[in-house]
């Protein structure tokens, strides 16, 4: 946004958190976002307000705009489906039009009554539309794979999973001494933050930034942190290991709010487990290297996970979700 012109008032970076009891460390971050925002609106009474993702924040912000009559467009939901589905009535008080990426959101908010479009992902429209996915033809274990390491791109995902991802690649390569890794580093993240977890007796990781597809396209597997980029996994038909953690208190409320059978965005688009998912205490050197060894020792395993993908892949729709987006704002801000 800022590159096509945007002026950004506050960086989503300085407000992002990973978990509920790491929000108080940003509180007052927050809180001047929000009394700045919401007197803005006031102010310059803007045509149109739409919101992405950012639940606690934006469904406050929006009954600001609902209350001074200015329309509101909530583009890429917040995941109330998952958890604290209340959340949806406040959504359809506030909220005059919902423009969801995932393909089972549309029939939710509908159900109730919440005007709603499916606009597909925008994830595919930053890769080529003829991907081809690579099944190895070979059904020998791979001599030298290639693995992705996507420890996430907040500080807290990385501090509570890269140490783990090393340790496991360390494990790894004494099958695969020709191991080959890769760390793609998110916009967000400094490089000497990523290089703080590494040291002398770390493998030889490559740390690399730019374009995903062609950084994937060669990766057998990747280690990934459950998130976005498990999508741009799916897309380019890689197959991964999804893991998480949680400070102990946020995992354990996170247990009694969240009502969905998986936490990967792949498996739950696929609406099965299609890849395996490491959650808290399951995630340990051990348990990544095993799952890896798994997946690159056994073609049969490997293949059924890539066709897998394929048909997540297609779930996601077929790219354009922005231009679909910005015809529903000016379709909004014509009404008006």
């Amino acid at each position: 946004m800022a590159q096509a012109g945007m002026k950004i008032l506050f960086s989503s970076t300085q407000m992002a958190v990973v978990g509920l009891t790491e929000a108080f460390y940003k509180i007052y971050t927050i809180l001047k976002a929000s009394f700045t925002l919401k007197a803005l609106l006031k102010r310059k009474r803007p045509d149109l307000l739409i919101l992405i993702d950012y639940p606690e924040f934006n469904i406050n912000l929006a009954n600001t705009a609902k209350n001074l009559g200015i329309p509101v467009l909530y583009y890429i939901s917040p995941q109330i489906w998952a958890w604290r589905k209340g959340r949806v009535k406040k959504i359809g008080q506030r909220v005059d039009r919902m423009a969801v990426i995932l393909p089972f959101e549309e029939a939710f908010f509908k159900k109730k009554n919440i005007e709603t479009s499916y606009v597909g992902h925008p994830l595919l429209d930053a890769y080529p539309a003829d991907i081809e996915y690579r099944i190895d033809s070979s059904e020998d274990k791979l001599a030298s794979p290639v693995l992705g390491l996507l420890p996430g791109s907040r500080r807290e995902e990385i501090r509570n999973l890269l140490p783990d991802m090393v340790e496991a690649v360390k494990i790894l390569q004494k099958s695969y001494p020709h191991l080959t890794c890769i760390l793609p580093m998110a916009p967000t993240i400094k490089e000497e933050y990523i290089k703080s977890f590494l040291n002398d007796s770390t493998p030889e990781i490559t740390l690399v930034r730019g374009n995903m597809h062609e950084i994937l396209k060669n990766c057998n597997l990747a280690l990934v942190t459950s998130g976005t980029a498990t999508l741009d996994l799916a897309i380019m038909g890689v197959p991964m290991v999804i893991i998480y953690r949680l400070s102990r208190l946020s995992y354990w409320l996170c247990k009694l709010l969240i009502k969905v059978p998986y936490i990967g965005l792949v498996n739950l688009v696929a609406g099965r487990k299609v890849v395996p998912e490491l959650i808290q205490d399951e995630v340990t050197p051990e348990t990544l290297a095993d799952h890896a060894h798994q997946i690159l020792e056994h073609h049969d395993i490997r293949k059924k996970m890539i066709l897998d993908l394929e048909e997540v892949r297609r779930k996601l729709g077929r790219g354009g979700a922005s231009n679909r987006v910005a015809h529903i704002a000016l379709e909004i801000m014509g009404e008006k």
